[in-house]
């Protein structure tokens, strides 16, 4: 019998996935369960209709973040901290202070999106790299200098 699958099932499929199972595994399980639905011309043209629409809206993430990884390649941004002798930081830079200086400069970035190993704990400038889609990383400079 064939069935789409509507979840990922291991060992059998993703969901949309059009796949071939035994009589039983489908009616008893799968179906009952809501993980497929019997594969039907009307199921496969919604299953399809599905994708379509799942494929243009991943379309238009990629190109948004493609248009804000341009935008932050312009963006470079300041952060006045307070130093101690011999130019030590008091405390340290972290994302969230990144994300704040980002918001200003008008490109909101969420906190958890900008990578840093450790939080940058001396002056300079130090490139980041900011994950704004699976396929697409941005990278901003942050200029660390003293209040």
């Amino acid at each position: 019998m064939e069935v789409i699958l509507l979840q990922k099932i291991k060992g059998l499929g993703v969901e949309g996935d059009l796949v071939k199972v035994a009589d039983g595994y489908a009616r008893n399980y799968l179906v009952p369960k809501d993980f497929a639905v019997i594969a039907t011309k009307s199921n496969v043209k919604k299953i399809d209709e599905i994708k379509r629409k799942q494929l243009s809206l991943e379309r238009k993430e990629l190109e948004q973040a493609q248009q804000l990884a341009e935008k932050l390649a312009n963006v470079s941004c300041t952060i006045a901290v307070r130093v101690g002798e011999d130019d030590k930081l008091f405390g340290s830079v972290t994302s969230l202070d990144i994300a704040k200086i980002l918001e200003r400069e008008g490109v909101p970035v969420d906190k958890r999106k900008i990578h840093l190993d450790e939080p940058i704990r001396s002056l300079g400038v130090f490139p980041v790299d900011i994950k704004l889609h699976h396929q697409v990383t941005g990278v901003v400079k942050v200029w660390v200098v003293k209040e």
